[in-house]
C-alpha cells in the first residue's frame, strides 16, 4: 500500500469513529445528557454525612485569643459542653456550646447546613450576646480534614477567616479558627477547642 493510500485509509477511518461517536452522543436526549452529569457529579463526593461523627454530647476545653490581630499573647481558657444534634436527616445539624472561664461565659449556637447543588458546608455561628448570626464559613471535608473559609471585617480592616475540624476520632475532635490581614499568605490562631466525647 502507497503511502498516500495509507493516509486517505486513515483520515477514513477516524473520520467514521468521530461519525459514530457523535452519533452515539446524538441519540441521548438533553435529559439523558444531564442525568448523566449529575450521577457523575454525584459521584465525585456527597458530604452530606459529614458531620454524622459529631453528633452528641462531647466536654469542650476552649482557648480564645483575646485581641486578634494586635500582637497580644493574652489568652483565655474556657470549659463547658457542646451538645450536636441532627437535623434533616444529616443535611444540617445543630451546636450549642456552653463554656465558663475566668474570663466569662460563652454561649455559642452553630447552625450548619449542607448545599447539595454545592457539595459544601456553611457554618453559621451565633453568640447569645449578640444574638445575630455571622457571617458563614463555607468549605468541606478532605481526607478527614474540614476547611471552612469567608471574608469579615475586624476593627475597620478587611480580613480572611479560616476554620478547621481536624484530628477526627471516635472520642475527641480539634477545632481552629485564624485570621488573616494579608490576603491569607500568614494566619495568625485565635481560638482552639478541643472536644472529648461524654459516654
Amino acid at each position: 500500500m502507497t503511502s498516500s493510500r495509507r493516509i486517505a485509509s486513515y483520515v477514513l477511518s477516524s473520520t467514521l469513529m468521530a461519525l459514530l461517536s457523535s452519533a452515539v452522543a446524538f441519540s441521548q436526549t438533553p435529559l439523558q445528557l444531564a442525568a448523566r452529569a449529575e450521577s457523575h457529579v454525584s459521584a465525585l463526593r456527597d458530604g452530606q454525612h459529614d458531620f454524622d461523627f459529631e453528633i452528641g454530647t462531647w466536654k469542650t476545653h476552649l482557648k480564645r485569643l483575646v485581641h486578634p490581630l494586635t500582637g497580644s499573647k493574652t489568652w483565655a481558657e474556657y470549659d463547658g459542653t457542646s451538645i450536636v444534634r441532627n437535623v434533616w436527616s444529616g443535611r444540617a445539624n445543630l451546636v450549642e456550646l456552653a463554656v465558663e472561664g475566668p474570663g466569662g461565659r460563652i454561649e455559642g449556637l452553630s447552625l450548619r447546613l449542607y448545599n447539595p447543588d454545592a457539595q459544601q458546608w456553611s457554618l453559621n455561628f451565633s453568640n447569645s450576646r449578640v444574638g445575630t448570626l455571622a457571617t458563614p464559613t463555607v468549605g468541606g471535608f478532605s481526607n478527614g480534614r474540614g476547611e471552612f473559609y469567608d471574608q469579615e471585617t475586624l476593627n475597620d480592616r478587611a480580613i480572611f477567616v479560616r476554620f478547621v475540624i481536624s484530628d477526627i476520632t471516635p472520642k475527641s475532635i480539634h477545632f481552629e479558627q485564624a485570621y488573616s490581614s494579608d490576603g491569607g499568605k500568614t494566619w495568625e490562631v485565635n481560638w482552639i477547642a478541643t472536644d472529648t466525647r461524654v459516654p
